[in-house]
């Protein structure tokens, strides 16, 4: 499907690109809200999810990031410069960055991970989701923060506010 003599994709190729990555961002967001039916909702039942300290079925993954996520006060998962390609009217694949921010609040420590999502995504009833990933790190740090703006934070909403974001809708 993808022509790279005429790079400019059609309206359904659109379509499609962006179901593609509201796939990827549900993970993202379910993963930030720790809420683990959002991030099952990225993936199909049976596929796989490949991220180093864990390789197998996605839906499993997903019970377990929720579970060991809960120590972070928040996390923010962005994925930029997501690029899909197809292979075909019901398969695709693509490559985002990943930077995912983790906050220890005890601990008053920030560690960063950088790295890649390799996607495949299939497209099911008229559906895509993405039916194996590969998460590819680049690099990552730590560091010890304080109150580097001079906020008066207390009048802020904090940290865990939205979490879990069961039954919550988006926004305020």
């Amino acid at each position: 499907m993808t022509n790279l003599s005429n790079p400019t994709p059609t309206i359904d190729q659109l379509l499609a690109i962006e179901a593609c990555r509201e796939a990827a961002r549900r993970y993202s967001y379910g993963v930030d809200r720790l809420d683990v039916e959002v991030m099952k909702s990225a993936y199909w039942p049976n596929a796989t999810d490949d991220h180093g300290v864990f390789v197998g079925n996605a839906w499993e993954f997903c019970d377990r990031v929720v579970g060991s996520h809960g120590r972070w006060a928040w996390t923010a998962h962005a994925i930029t410069n997501h690029r899909v390609e197809f292979d075909n009217d019901t398969t695709a694949r693509g490559e985002m960055y990943v930077q995912a921010t983790l906050f220890d609040a005890a601990k008053g420590q920030l560690s960063t991970f950088h790295g890649r999502y390799l996607d495949n995504y299939e497209r099911r009833d008229g559906e895509w989701r993405i039916s194996h990933r590969v998460c590819v790190y680049h690099g990552d740090h730590v560091q010890l923060i304080g109150d580097s703006m001079g906020l008066d934070v207390s009048v802020f909403r904090q940290n865990s506010f939205d979490r879990p974001a069961r039954q919550r809708p988006i926004g305020p």
